[in-house]
């Protein structure tokens, strides 16, 4: 029965979960008393709000490290770290890719992988009684909204986890019978999302200003509603063996006008201060995130409020928890006259972009869409001159830390991140007490999903590119006056034949150049976003994970640089700074592959030669095989049954 009872989530909150919020874990798990709160609880609008508040936690996770986030079960920022289980990074180890391979065993309980119901129960007990509090039926109404807005997003989370999963109207107890029935469809539970998401809309107050961090409006409702039917156009259009392709166009029609209500409201704006705004942009602290103009739903942390995360300790003191850029990621950058690093040619003669300096000590980083070294940091720019001791940033006093890129050491790859990283003593040296803010929702992905779900139902036009990705181009500093093909011309986009190339070989087709350069655009813009993983998984590329995982090219000036001389600094006499690089012997500490890039994940037993498996099963997850116990009308994900 304990079992049964954590599974359909038949804890919920008590009373003063809600009244305390920094109650200790074991306390908000007691079951409540229900008849308590029904009779003595729903009084007025206050205790309605005082029940929705406990909702925000449960949703809008931010940099809070607990719990572990599904499917993957990782503990940390969800927006930081989720791109580890992608082609744009990876973490030192191999406990995260074993996850991403087929050696996952199927778990026997819900191990964070999705398959709890605490949060659905909640809101649909709110659902259920928030009637009964008195108030005017506009205000009863709009809090309504905010649960309902909640339920749009915990679905959609679970259908981009699971596919099928029961449809759940009402708070269960140990007696409902919709404990033991089977999952409902996919076309039924987002039907019903949608229906969700749109009475959210319907409801909630007009937004007369941003409020990114405060209550649930109808700008953040917006954007939700585009974001989850850009995600379902485009997985019924990639995902014919759903047989609702038919139904796409009609997805993609509410993601394009869900976004243009978020462009017309004129709210919002790129944030935009100078040459490293976008750098900036994930760098900010406290309060300062509410006059960020493109902030639409973030999250505020205060240490006197004892609300604060540990994001800015671990990424300094760990380095990021061992997470590093991929090849693949560096590579996908275009270069300053918006072309990509190959401009021509074929698989072994690629006819290089005279701009792209090649594989170097990171040369490879120059010449670049501006975005690059603002995401990815040049050894000796942000926190690889970062003194922890002092908290400076100064290169004469405290040199060049080089990323460590043996195969056992954090940054195997070379290419050390930057973004999200913010360089403050006091938030370091506090285990827990970072305030660095946490954007959700942004004004970049409501142009990116305008102009993606415009291009895929087919109605795209030149003004839509210029007021979506030229403007992000434009922000990131590209000069359209020096390269005027640094803008995206329809009609004219550039080749790419190295990834044609890949999406030939990985996918069995190319893709037309113009929804080519919008991926584009989103991989970039949105990296280190915890995004990149469903977006795969929507336009069925699941199989660009197998691109072999590399880092840099570990060449013979490299090599010298990693020969244990500059293990405990030297001055470089041509510049006066000191450099400082851990030791990494090719064959023992590093190793690469025929063209000397390095190979990751070189000694994972789950993993050959630093490439990922990949089958089609593996696009939704498996059902835990408790649950299958429980109730037999439950059916195992395909693919999984024997996993």
């Amino acid at each position: 029965m304990k079992i049964r009872i954590n599974r359909i989530g038949i804890y919920i909150f008590f009373l003063m979960a809600f009244a305390m919020g920094a109650c200790k874990k074991k306390f908000l798990d007691r079951p409540p008393k229900d008849a308590i709160v029904n009779d003595n609880f729903w009084n007025n609008e206050s205790d309605i709000k005082l029940f929705l508040n406990g909702m925000y936690g449960d949703h809008i996770w931010g940099h809070n490290q607990e719990p572990s986030r599904a499917p993957l079960n990782f503990r940390g920022s969800h927006i930081a770290y989720g791109d580890a289980y992608t082609d744009n990074a990876t973490y030192k180890g191999t406990d995260v890719n074993v996850r991403m391979t087929e050696a996952y065993v199927v778990p026997l309980n819900n191990d964070a992988n999705g398959w709890d119901w605490d949060g659905i129960r909640k809101i649909n007990f709110f659902l259920s009684n928030y009637q009964k509090a008195k108030g005017t039926e506009d205000a009863l109404r709009a809090y309504a909204a905010e649960a309902y807005f909640f339920k749009a997003w915990a679905y959609f989370r679970k259908v981009q986890i699971f596919g099928d999963v029961p449809w759940l109207v009402t708070d269960l107890n140990t007696e409902s019978p919709e404990l033991y029935a089977p999952k409902t469809p996919r076309k039924t539970v987002m039907d019903s999302v949608l229906m969700c998401i749109n009475r959210a809309i319907e409801w909630l107050p007009e937004s007369a200003q941003r409020e990114p961090t405060g209550r649930i409006n109808k700008d953040k409702a917006q954007f939700l509603k585009a974001r989850i039917c850009l995600y379902e156009g485009t997985f019924r259009k990639y995902h014919t063996e759903l047989g609702l392709q038919t139904s796409a166009v009609a997805w993609l029609e509410e993601a394009e006008k869900a976004a243009k209500y978020l462009i017309d409201s004129k709210r919002y704006s790129l944030y935009n201060t100078g040459a490293t705004s976008y750098y900036a942009l994930f760098a900010q602290r406290d309060a300062v995130i509410n006059s960020n103009p493109e902030a639409i739903l973030a999250k505020e942390y205060s240490t006197s409020l004892t609300i604060a995360h540990d994001l800015t300790r671990y990424y300094q003191q760990n380095n990021h928890l061992g997470l590093c850029a991929q090849k693949s990621l560096v590579d996908e950058y275009l270069c300053a006259d918006g072309r990509p690093i190959y401009i021509s040619g074929t698989k072994g003669s690629f006819v290089q972009n005279p701009l792209f300096l090649g594989y170097g000590k990171w040369t490879e980083l120059d010449n670049r869409d501006p975005r690059i070294t603002q995401t990815i940091t040049r050894p000796g720019e942000y926190w690889t001159i970062f003194n922890q001791s002092t908290g400076t940033s100064d290169i004469k006093t405290n040199g060049i830390t080089y990323p460590r890129i043996g195969f056992t050491d954090m940054e195997q790859s070379g290419y050390r991140f930057a973004k999200h990283w913010l360089g403050a003593k006091d938030l370091i040296d506090n285990a827990s007490g970072s305030t660095q803010a946490a954007i959700e929702f942004r004004y970049a992905e409501a142009l990116l999903i305008y102009a993606e779900a415009k291009t895929e139902s087919g109605t795209i036009s030149q003004a839509d590119i210029d007021i979506t990705i030229n403007q992000l181009r434009q922000r990131a500093g590209f000069d359209f006056v020096e390269y005027p093909t640094a803008k995206l011309t329809m009609g004219n986009e550039p080749d790419d034949p190295r990834l044609d190339a890949i999406y030939m070989e990985k996918l069995g087709y190319a893709l037309p150049k113009l929804i080519r350069e919008i991926r584009r655009e989103r991989r970039i813009e949105l990296v280190l976003e915890d995004l990149r993983y469903t977006d795969l998984m929507r336009w069925k590329a699941g199989a660009l994970l197998t691109v072999p995982m590399r880092g840099m090219k570990f060449t013979q000036e490299l090599q010298a640089l990693y020969n244990g001389s500059f293990s405990n600094g030297k001055v470089n006499p041509a510049t006066g700074i000191k450099e400082i690089a851990k030791k990494a012997t090719l064959n023992a500490e590093v190793f690469v592959d025929s063209e000397g890039f390095i190979i990751l994940k070189p000694k994972s037993s789950n993993i050959i030669n630093g490439t990922l498996p990949w089958s089609d099963y593996m696009y939704y997850w498996p059902v835990p095989k408790g649950e299958l116990v429980l109730n037999k009308q439950l059916k195992q994900t395909p693919g999984w049954e024997n996993k």
